[in-house]
């Protein structure tokens, strides 16, 4: 391999002052590898991870489906929410993180590298402490406009003051396993991810009904739960870092803005991404609870959670992509970049098609597990057989969204997710009104994840990466 550019170098420092340092050899693998066997290697862990996060969010839901539609209707509420928090932490900026330490590593920068760690926990503690207050406060209106009323938006409100009372954890957990990340490591916040899921799945419903004298919490101990899964993870984590384990540790120094401007930069734009997805869901659960109730709410937020199931699996190749891209990206070597995004979205877009295509072949064994209702179960089934055939262009817009965050750029991937909402929430609710069933709003679900993916795919593919870096 070449050396690093002076060009890789400038685009990759957040400020000049920093020295090149020898490339490390995990960093130089990055550089070096052949490129489907190392991104197999290093995503599978990482899928695990994400699998085992994803698996926490419907252990709570299949416990508190046991007390009942309203409590389930009310978890449907929140769930875009809770989401919306583990996309931007760990996806948004969680991403940026990872793509600014990879990027600092690729062109040399080490003392860049663990400067930004340390930044990246200020960040996380603040956009925590942020979103706890924002949804303390102003949970009810913002379910009520989700189409919440009676004992499931009561539900939702306690269920959402429990977890976001904690929402600081999920913050930190999510961006101190990026730092990891970042350096190539995949495996040991896949560890810290699974072994909580293990132990979350006695102690969840523990919280929930109680044991002996223990009366239980009721659905506030599955919020619990999940807050001191997120508190544990956080605590292991920081111990792995500050412990010299990692490649990466918390640096010493001032907080300059040049090192949060290269975290915000890339983070906002990538939450903006997050909070589209999350916010077109939104619209369609509430275009729903118009539409056909409660039953219907509860039957699709279950078939929704199968899509939103697709994002960590996708996450668990997107971090690596993310490292992956950054690092080449940081070297110069903009080629190699591209055949990583590639095979990356070839990869997501045979695992998410071949679920897609398994649910919507076998729906109602997914929708019964958490409701016997037939409401529930005929609006789920009807958006698994109408959306899930096209979940592989989900995944493969997922991953080229993950790749262009470790390239720095997100303009088409941001453009994409605002067609996607269009096409969703307006053309969803002109099927509805024209139409007058929920199979309309379902196509124009799919439409939109069409949509997402194949243009994205054009767009990098004609060069978009390096217009944008070159404007």
């Amino acid at each position: 391999m070449s050396a690093v550019t002076t060009e890789a170098v400038e685009a990759a420092a957040p400020f000049e002052d920093a020295d090149v340092s020898p490339i490390n050899p995990r960093t130089r693998q990055l550089l070096q590898g052949p490129i489907l066997p190392m991104l197999i290697r290093l995503a599978w862990p990482n899928i695990l991870i994400m699998l085992a996060q994803a698996s926490t969010g419907l252990i709570e839901t299949w416990w508190v489906s046991h007390m009942g539609t309203a409590a389930l209707a009310g978890m449907a509420l929140v769930f875009p929410a809770v989401m919306l928090m583990q996309m931007m932490s760990a996806g948004g900026f969680g991403g940026a993180i990872s793509s600014a330490i990879a990027r600092a590593l690729g062109s040399g920068r080490h003392d860049n590298a663990e400067l930004l760690a340390w930044h990246a926990v200020v960040v996380n503690v603040v956009l925590g402490l942020l979103f706890s207050a924002i949804m303390i406060a102003f949970g009810r209106p913002i379910y009520l406009a989700l189409g919440g009323e009676g004992p499931e938006l009561e539900a939702a409100l306690v269920y959402s003051n429990v977890v976001f009372g904690g929402m600081i954890f999920v913050w930190l957990m999510n961006g101190l396993a990026s730092v990891v990340r970042g350096t190539g490591n995949m495996l040991f916040p896949a560890l810290v991810t699974c072994v909580g899921a293990v132990l979350l799945v006695p102690v969840s419903p523990l919280l929930i009904f109680g044991f002996g004298s223990f009366q239980g919490l009721g659905i506030a101990g599955g919020g619990l739960a999940l807050v001191l899964y997120s508190f544990g993870g956080t605590a292991v984590l920081a111990w792995y870092i500050l412990s010299g384990r990692n490649l990466v540790r918390f640096g010493v120094g001032p907080l300059r803005w040049a090192m949060f401007r290269d975290i915000v930069r890339l983070g906002a734009a990538a939450a903006i991404n997050s909070v589209l997805t999350n916010v077109t869901i939104g619209i369609a659960t509430a275009l729903v609870a118009t539409k056909a109730g409660v039953s219907a709410v509860a039957g699709f937020g279950t078939g929704a959670r199968l899509e939103y199931l697709l994002i960590p699996v996708i996450f668990g190749i997107g971090a690596p992509m993310v490292a992956l891209v950054g690092t080449n990206m940081g070297a110069g070597q903009k080629d190699r970049a591209i055949r990583i995004a590639f095979t990356g979205a070839a990869i997501a877009f045979v695992i998410t098609e071949t679920i897609g295509l398994i649910a919507a072949i076998f729906p109602v064994a997914w929708i019964s597990l958490f409701s016997e209702e037939h409401g529930a179960i005929d609006a789920g089934v009807a958006y698994l057989q109408i959306v899930g055939p096209v979940y592989g262009f989900f995944g493969a817009g997922l991953a080229l969204y993950f790749a262009s965050q470790g390239a720095g750029q997100l303009l088409w991937p941001l453009a994409c997710g605002f067609l996607r909402l269009a096409i969703a929430g307006f053309g969803g609710w002109l099927a509805l009104e024209l139409a007058g069933s929920l199979n309309g709003l379902f196509f124009a679900l799919a439409a939109g994840l069409v949509a997402y993916g194949g243009i994205l795919l054009l767009a990098i593919r004609s060069g978009a990466w390096f217009r944008a870096k070159a404007a």
